[in-house]
């Protein structure tokens, strides 16, 4: 099972996550904003605290990293983010779950956070791939996914049910160990910006 590590930059530092973050949590991530295109989205301190023991249950069974993403100056609780889908034999995870609080969006904070995860993928976890899907009509997640050097793959129509009964389709992404080098450089340029 993957053990929980921190990720520590110069902006932001991925810290396990716990329950003892559910009040931080409930401050700075039951804006609706964040949870738009969310097929499940979480609008109250009970429906936060079912995610963050779903996401502690993934940790348990060894195919989820959750993080709570803070401010590495302050700790600083500002969002969260996840490695999930965890597959050692085949060498893959998958990045996402990601949310940052209104406040600190189109910062560098994400920036780093998903160089740090992405450091951590290719580097002490050995992986040939990593993934990100979203929701099709998310435009923005999009967008930042492609200025991660990630490669669109697909879109799986009607690929889940949403809370409100609704059908969404799930665009797929991905990024491979050797093209990695070439976007860790474009990340890192971006952050000296």
């Amino acid at each position: 099972m993957p053990e929980p590590v921190i990720l520590s930059g110069h902006a932001v530092r991925l810290v396990p996550l716990t329950m003892e973050h559910l009040d931080a949590f409930c401050a700075v991530g039951l804006h609706p904003s964040i949870w738009e295109h969310n097929a499940w989205p979480v609008r109250d301190r009970a429906g936060m605290e079912a995610y963050i023991q779903k996401a502690i249950k993934g940790q348990d069974e060894g195919h989820q990293m959750p993080f709570a993403t803070t401010l590495a100056t302050t700790g600083e609780v500002i969002g969260s983010t996840r490695f999930a889908a965890i597959d050692r034999a085949n060498r893959r995870m998958e990045i996402g779950w990601t949310w940052i609080t209104p406040s600190w969006q189109r910062t560098a904070v994400n920036t780093e956070a998903k160089l740090l995860m992405l450091r951590y993928a290719f580097g002490e976890a050995g992986c040939r791939r990593v993934e990100w899907k979203t929701d099709a009509l998310n435009q923005r997640s999009r967008n930042a996914i492609l200025r991660l050097g990630a490669q669109f793959e697909g879109t799986l129509r009607a690929h889940m049910v949403r809370e409100d009964g609704s059908w969404r389709d799930t665009v797929y992404y991905s990024l491979l160990d050797d093209e990695w080098p070439a976007a860790e450089a474009r990340l890192v340029r971006l952050l000296d910006r």
